[in-house]
């Protein structure tokens, strides 16, 4: 039997320190009521940054298709419209919209929302919420693992890098699924190990669960769930066994049985209809107003039902569109369908916190050199971000950073290791306590518009000329315009304005903007259209650059332009 021996790690791993650590003593008794205190702190500051964030920043790109998908899939039991997602994240969002007689129309072919009840702030604060609860939960799954790893001074370090980290702020306090993408990758990569100690049928039935709300969750998860179901084969107690015969198949397929009875439930059970005759293929699934028709150059004829048909069918548009590609704008320049291996290495030097990136590297680094013994369930925990991440890089689709969002908690791991290291030495434990300081001041920088949150070396009056769409401006501004106006009632505003809610909606009054058509007075441009990445003419804007400017919420231009120089 071939088998690599893997030493104790997550179960039994060396917490204890015999110096006390400024974030907490893992030394304390298990029973101290006070050892909940800094923790419970770094939550409610986290949850407390959600709820500026959800007050102050309109709806964004996404949010409204997303919640039309959850309501009409609760009311309806119908996944037609806007299914590119699977609909777990979007039936719990929308649950409490189910009390308020939501509706949101947005036509297929029309550029705004054209009708919002009961208004889209109310809606914010109905659905929002549900997302920041599974933040909080990442921010205490990933204290678990430090702690359990490290120490309990560790794991606090790291939660207090985790409260103030933008990325994680903003989507986690927006109707999306990659803030819960990366609750549950997480959350997978914690039952594994737990389940290669003690792989009982309890377990295994735990696993099954988070996978299959894994992949109920996002079409860009197969691959997360492939690497675990992959581990539940070769992980045995006491190491690794590359022989086949002795593999854990009963678990693996019992998982992959239970998994895809989870899927299939988030579509209620639904069966398609294919039927195949003289070269036609007729698609019909249930509630659907309308059927589905191609060609098939094989003459068939036959009729079949295919349990959880909108589950593949998503599969399908989101395949197509990695193939087509999508309009993308990275450091100046607009590419369609070709994509480039250095956007997301390039997206974590501008996005990710400077002190979250030093403290991972140093660690990462020392590590490699054998200065920090990484506990072997850490090597295990960094399968997943790892290979998820050199996916993401040979992508033809480069989105924005909330697509490789999962990486980050991973990260923090890492952190937590590097304070565990030098745990002796209080002169550097008082320099790791600064950086949190420092980090903490960094992110308020952009308070309480975290989504456009750049690193201090770029100039956020700039931005746009690096990164655009979810990076920097994802039509979260409109609440900042609507007080701009409310200050400045006699200025026209000449609006161009990227996303998905029509601005009358939030009570703005505005003149649209087209690319190429210079005007007088006030002129308000979205820092994704000045990017020009979904302009026919990238530099569709650009004329408005000329005149004095000022910037509402890092995400909208406004320019003065004289009557005399348009």
């Amino acid at each position: 039997m071939a088998q690599a021996t893997i030493n104790p790690g997550l179960d039994g791993a060396k917490l204890e320190s015999k110096s006390a650590d400024p974030l907490g003593d893992r030394g304390a008794q298990p029973t101290s009521k006070t050892r909940w205190i800094i923790p419970t702190l770094l939550c409610l500051l986290f949850a407390g940054q959600c709820a500026w964030f959800i007050g102050t920043q309109s709806l964004t790109n996404d949010e409204p298709l997303h919640i039309i998908a959850g309501v009409e899939a609760w009311r309806y039991h119908r996944f037609e419209r806007w299914n590119d997602h699977p609909p777990l994240v979007f039936l719990l969002c929308t649950l409490p919209l189910l009390l308020n007689h939501t509706e949101i129309d947005i036509q297929t072919d029309a550029k705004y929302a054209d009708a919002i009840t009961p208004g889209p702030e109310a809606i914010a604060w109905a659905a929002r919420p549900v997302i920041v609860v599974l933040g909080v939960l990442l921010g205490i799954l990933v204290w678990i693992t430090a702690r359990r790893l490290f120490s309990e001074a560790a794991a606090n370090f790291a939660l207090a890098l985790f409260a103030f980290s933008p990325s994680l702020i903003a989507n986690f306090s927006i109707t999306c699924n990659d803030g819960a993408v990366a609750l549950i990758t997480f959350a997978t990569a914690m039952q594994v190990v737990y389940w290669r100690r003690t792989q009982s049928w309890g377990r295994t039935i735990a696993l099954a669960l988070i996978l299959g709300a894994l992949l109920a969750t996002k079409f860009s998860t197969p691959v997360m769930f492939a690497v675990a179901v992959a581990l539940v084969l070769l992980l045995k107690p006491y190491g690794v066994n590359w022989n086949p015969r002795d593999w854990n198949w009963r678990k693996a397929f019992a998982i992959i049985a239970m998994v895809f009875v989870f899927v299939w439930g988030t579509y209620f059970f639904h069966w398609t209809k294919v039927v195949v005759k003289d070269g036609f293929v007729t698609v019909s699934s249930p509630n659907r107003t309308k059927t589905t028709t191609g060609d098939m150059h094989k003459h068939l004829n036959l009729t079949a039902y295919l349990p959880a048909g909108e589950y593949i069918e998503g599969m399908g548009r989101v395949a197509n569109h990695l193939n087509i590609g999508h309009p993308t704008f990275f450091m100046g320049q607009v590419s369609v369908g070709r994509g480039w291996k250095s956007y997301f290495p390039v997206v974590v030097l501008l996005k990710w916190p400077i002190v979250v990136l030093a403290i991972f590297l140093t660690a990462v680094i020392l590590g490699l050199l054998k200065r920090i013994p990484f506990p072997p369930d850490l090597l295990l925990f960094s399968l997943f971000p790892g290979i998820y991440f050199l996916i993401a890089i040979f992508s033809k689709v480069d989105l924005g950073e909330r697509h490789i969002l999962l990486v980050y908690p991973f990260a923090l791991l890492f952190a937590a290791a590097l304070w565990h290291h030098v745990r002796q030495h209080r002169a550097i434990l008082a320099l790791l306590v600064a950086l949190v300081i420092v980090n903490a001041a960094d992110t308020l920088r952009y308070a309480p518009g975290y989504l456009s949150y750049f690193t201090p070396f770029v100039n956020p009056a700039t931005s746009y000329k690096l990164l655009s769409d979810s990076n920097l401006d994802w039509g979260q501004g409109l609440l900042s315009l609507r007080k701009y106006q409310a200050e400045h009632p006699n200025e026209t505003i000449h609006l161009a304005y990227f996303g998905t809610m029509d601005p009358v909606l939030y009570g703005i009054r505005y003149v649209p903007l087209a690319p190429n058509e210079p005007v007088s007075g006030t002129v308000v441009v979205s820092a994704t259209h000045l990017s020009g990445q979904l302009l026919d003419d990238p530099n569709g804007y650009h004329w408005a650059l000329h005149y004095p400017e000022k910037i509402l919420d890092h995400s909208l231009h406004v320019f003065q332009v004289p009557a005399e120089k348009q």
